[in-house]
C-alpha cells in the first residue's frame, strides 16, 4: 500500500515487486529449506502473468521443524511505505489433512471487519498472495513427495509502525500491514494500491451497513466532513484526487447517501469537469473561475483580477461575497452526479477553507 515517501531516480522509473510476492517467494526459500536443509540464494518465483523474478535473501533460519526466508522489498521508484520493509515467512510442517493454514506474525495485520477480500480474523493476507503461495508449496511438496500440509506465518518487523501510514486501522486490520499484490509487480507511481484501497473502503462500509460515506480531497476536509455527521473513521473513504475512481466504484457498489469534501481548489476542477484532482493531471483554469464570476454579476476589474491570478485561493479572497463556493460547490456535484447517475445515491459537496470551515455546501 503506497504511502508518502518521495524516492525518485533520474532515467527511466523501475518497477517493483509487491509484499505478496516478496511473501512468496520467501515461502519458497523457507520450504525448500525444510525439505532439503539448504536454502536457494536467489529464489525464483513465477507470478500471473508469466515474469520469473528473483530474489535475494535477506534472512535464514533452520530448527528441526521449522525454517524461515526473509526478503528486503524492493517497490521500484514507486513511492510505497513498505519499501526495504524485511518480509519474512517461517514454515513449519502441520498435521496430515490440514492443508496450508496462515498466520500474521510480527508487523502483519488481521481482519477485523466485514467487506474485504478475506472474512474476519484472517490474517491480512490477500487471496493472490495466498494462491501464489500455495502453489509453490503445492509444487515443491510433489517434487518431494509430500502432502504439502503446512503453516505459513507472515511476519514484517517494524510492520505495525508502517501500518499506521496507511488505511489499514480505518479499515479494520489491526496488528500491521497487508500482504498485497494482484500481479506482484509494482509499477512505479501507480495509483493503483490508494484506488484499491478506496474500493476496500467502499465494502468495508457496505458490509457494516453504513447508509452514509464521504470521500475528502484531504485531512482539512475529512476532518470538517466528520465534525459535521459524526461520521465513523471507516466511512470516510480517503479519496484524495481520485474522485473518479471512487464515484466510478461506488456507481457500481451504491450506499444510500454521499458527501465529497474538499478544499476549493481542488473542487474547482471538479466543477471544470476534472475527476482526476492531481496537480499534474489536471489544472484550475483562472479563465473559466473569470467566467464564472461573470455569471455571478462581479465587475469586470475583478474578472480582470481572476484571469491573472497565481493561485484559486488568490481568486477565492478576492471574491468573497459574490457567491463562488456555492457556484463550486453546484458545479461540482453536476460533474460528479454525471458519474453516478441512475445509482439513487443522494450526492453532496462540501467546500471547506484551509482551516477547516465550510464555506459552502450543494446538495441539489
Amino acid at each position: 500500500m503506497t504511502g508518502a515517501t518521495t524516492r525518485k531516480t533520474e532515467g527511466r522509473l523501475r518497477r517493483g515487486w509487491t509484499t505478496g510476492a516478496c511473501a512468496t517467494a520467501a515461502t519458497r526459500a523457507a520450504y525448500t529449506a525444510l525439505l532439503t536443509g539448504a536454502f536457494p540464494d536467489p529464489v525464483e518465483i513465477l507470478l500471473p502473468k508469466g515474469q520469473r523474478p528473483a530474489f535475494a535473501l535477506a534472512y535464514e533460519g533452520l530448527g528441526e521443524d521449522w525454517a524461515a526466508a526473509g526478503i528486503v522489498k524492493d517497490a521500484g521508484d514507486d513511492p510505497d511505505v513498505t519499501h526495504g520493509a524485511l518480509v519474512v515467512a517461517r514454515v513449519r510442517r502441520a498435521a496430515p489433512g490440514s492443508g496450508l493454514v496462515f498466520r500474521a506474525g510480527e508487523g502483519v495485520g488481521t481482519v477485523t471487519r466485514a467487506g474485504l477480500p478475506v472474512p474476519p480474523g484472517e490474517p491480512a493476507i490477500n487471496p493472490v498472495p495466498r494462491r501464489l503461495m500455495a502453489e509453490t508449496v503445492a509444487e515443491l511438496a510433489a517434487a518431494h513427495g509430500e502432502a504439502g500440509d503446512l503453516e505459513i506465518e507472515i511476519s514484517i518487523p517494524g510492520g505495525e509502525a508502517l501500518a499506521a501510514r496507511t488505511w489499514n486501522p480505518r479499515l479494520g486490520i489491526l496488528g500491521g500491514l497487508s500482504i498485497l499484490g494482484t500481479t506482484g509487480v509494482v509499477q512505479p507511481f501507480s495509483c493503483s494500491a490508494w484506488i484499491h484501497s478506496i474500493h476496500r473502503g467502499i465494502d468495508v462500509a457496505r458490509a457494516a451497513g453504513q447508509e452514509h460515506v464521504a470521500g475528502c480531497t484531504g485531512s482539512t476536509s475529512e476532518a470538517a466532513v466528520q465534525a459535521l455527521y459524526g461520521l465513523p473513521d471507516f466511512a470516510l473513504l480517503d479519496m484524495g484526487d481520485f474522485c473518479g475512481g471512487m464515484l466510478k466504484y461506488l456507481r457500481r457498489h451504491p450506499v444510500p447517501r454521499v458527501t465529497l469534501g474538499g478544499g476549493f481548489a481542488k473542487l474547482v476542477k471538479l466543477a471544470q469537469g476534472h475527476l482526476d484532482l492531481h496537480s499534474g493531471r489536471s489544472q484550475v483554469s483562472f479563465d473559466w473561475l473569470a467566467e464564472r464570476l461573470a455569471e455571478l454579476g462581479a465587475p469586470a476589474a475583478l474578472q480582470a483580477e481572476a484571469r491573472g491570478a497565481n493561485t484559486a485561493k488568490q481568486v477565492l479572497d478576492a471574491a468573497a461575497g459574490h457567491g463562488l463556493p456555492e457556484l463550486v460547490a453546484a458545479r461540482a456535484r453536476a460533474t460528479a452526479e454525471a458519474v453516478i447517475a441512475g445509482s439513487g445515491m443522494k450526492l453532496e459537496v462540501i467546500v471547506v477553507d484551509r482551516k477547516g470551515a465550510i464555506l459552502a455546501r450543494d446538495h441539489g
